[in-house]
Formats: structure tokens, sequence, C-alpha cells
């Protein structure tokens, strides 16, 4: 019961987020979501014996994660300016947003050296540690990141100067349409498991997950993205056959490594943030590892 009253009133808040407000209420909720992670993601680094700054590392999930948001998208050259009295405008070529991820991770990776090579003390754990610190910006900020971009609208320039062109597709739905694809993929594996369930997939990691619930999450999860896709993007059903088969799987995958981390950890759940669903990171995990190529997707494909 209380699992179903925290999804009461988290999905309003998160679809209202997203369908309601402008695209930087989606930004804001991705970065609320990347700080409450890493805060996750930190304890249980702790609990393995890792050293993870939280300033650097959680300076650097939210820096990747707004970057990723503001990047790659056409900005309008023109401005003006008054002279004389009067007002001028001078029109130059729209040009397209560098996205500066990869500067902020050699930033990070810059200063997470420098501090350690400041602490002057040889330990096993000094790699171990940098590697932790600079995982969570790639792991929590970049996935979020890519999530906010495919709510932000959609510009581009047209061959007449001045003139834009608005993708077809409502950066709305998009954004729902891979949280239903998660759902659906989610709650499928859960169903086909316990009703059909027999081979454990990874029983060291997830002993409760089977390989006829994975089949059955694969199944459900690229049925839900080719009849989405279909009014979201209008692509081929064999392509979003293929995005949906790896969103799924990639869902998994994300589920297991959070499990895995977790099991390492000796812990049961990230926090208790949410009543009867653990922590954010709990919550999210699968995303993270699908948000990266359903970007790709968008960016590059649709």
């Amino acid at each position: 019961m209380t699992r179903i009253l925290s999804a009461l009133v988290l999905l309003p808040v998160v679809v209202g987020a997203i369908w309601f407000l402008p695209p930087w209420g989606t930004l804001l909720l991705a970065l609320v979501a990347a700080v409450l992670a890493f805060s996750e993601y930190r304890t249980i680094a702790l609990a393995l014996g890792l050293s993870v700054p939280a300033g650097v590392a959680g300076t650097a999930v939210a820096l990747c994660a707004y970057a990723m948001w503001i990047g790659d998208r056409w900005v309008d050259g023109s401005s003006s300016f008054r002279s004389g009295g009067s007002s001028m405008e001078v029109w130059s070529s729209p040009f397209l947003q560098a996205n500066l991820v990869a500067l902020i991770l050699m930033s990070a990776f810059i200063v997470v050296g420098a501090m350690s090579v400041a602490r002057g003390r040889p330990a096993p754990g000094v790699l171990a540690d940098a590697g932790a610190t600079l995982f969570a910006p790639i792991y929590i900020g970049v996935p979020l990141g890519a999530l906010a971009w495919v709510r932000a609208d959609r510009r581009f320039p047209d061959a007449v100067a001045g003139d834009t062109v608005t993708v077809p597709w409502d950066g709305r739905a998009a954004v729902l349409l891979l949280l239903a694809i998660i759902v659906v993929s989610d709650s499928a594996q859960y169903y086909c498991g316990r009703t059909f369930g027999k081979r454990p997939l990874a029983p060291t990691v997830s002993p409760k997950k089977t390989v006829e619930g994975a089949i059955g999450g694969l199944v459900f999860g690229t049925v839900a993205t080719m009849i989405g896709g279909h009014y979201v993007f209008g692509s081929p059903i064999w392509l979003l056959a293929l995005l949906g088969a790896a969103i799924s799987l990639l869902g998994i995958v994300g589920d297991l490594f959070e499990s895995l981390l977790k099991r390492s950890a000796g812990v049961k759940d990230s926090s208790n943030l949410i009543p009867g669903h653990g922590g954010v990171l709990d919550r999210i995990d699968s995303w993270l590892f699908a948000a990266p190529v359903y970007y790709v997707f968008v960016r590059f494909v649709a």
C-alpha cells in the first residue's frame, strides 16, 4: 500500500513537470534527481570503502546534466543594439551550441588528479577513489541531462536566412514515451517472471530476476516502443523495434548494475527516501542506461 501511495504522489509531479512546465522544468527535475541520486551513490561508495569528494563529484554531476541539456542546439546568431538614438539589428547565421560535457569531464579529471597528489599519501585505493569520483558524472549526470535534452524545444535553421524549422516530434511526448517503455518493461519482467519464471537471470546479483521475466520485459518493451514511437516519431517499425529492444535490454542491465553496486556494498536499497520504493537511484537505475541510446536515436535518427 505504501508503494502505491508513493507512486500516486510522485507520478503526477513527474508527468506534470514534463508536460505542463517549459523545458527548464524537466531540467530542474533532472537536476534534483541527479543530486539525490549522487548522494545515494556516494553512500554506496563509502560503504565500499571508497572516498568520493562530494563537492567535486557533485558539481561535476550537476554541470554534466546542464551541459547535456543546453548543448547540441541551434542558437540564433542575430543581435540588436542602439546607436545614436536608433535601434539596429545585425543578422548572422545560427550556430550550433557546443556540448561542453567533454570539457567538464576533463576539468574534473584534472581536479581529481591534483587532489590525489595533494594528499601526498600513496595508498592502494588511490586509483579506485579517483575512478569512483569520475564515474559519478558519467553514470548519473550525463544520462539525466540527455533525458532533459530530449524534452527541450528544438529548432533548426532553414535554407532561407532567418527562417527556422521545428522538429516534427513533441519533446514532452518523447520523454514520457521513454518513461512509459521502462515502466512497461519493468512490469512485464515482474509479472512474466512471477508467472513463468524458472531460470535465474543473475542469481548472485539479483536472485529474483529470471530469464523468462527478462524475455517478457524485452517483448513488451519492444511492442510499447513500436506503438508509442509510431505516434511520437513516425519512424519505420523495424527501426522502432530495434530501439525498443535496445532500451529494454539496457534497462535490465542498468537495474542489474545498480543491484551489483548495492550487493557489493551490503545494502538493500540506495536509501529510504521514497517509502516503499527505496531511493531515487533505485527508481532511475534503468533510465540511466536506457537514456543514452534514446538520446542518440532522437539526436541523430528521429
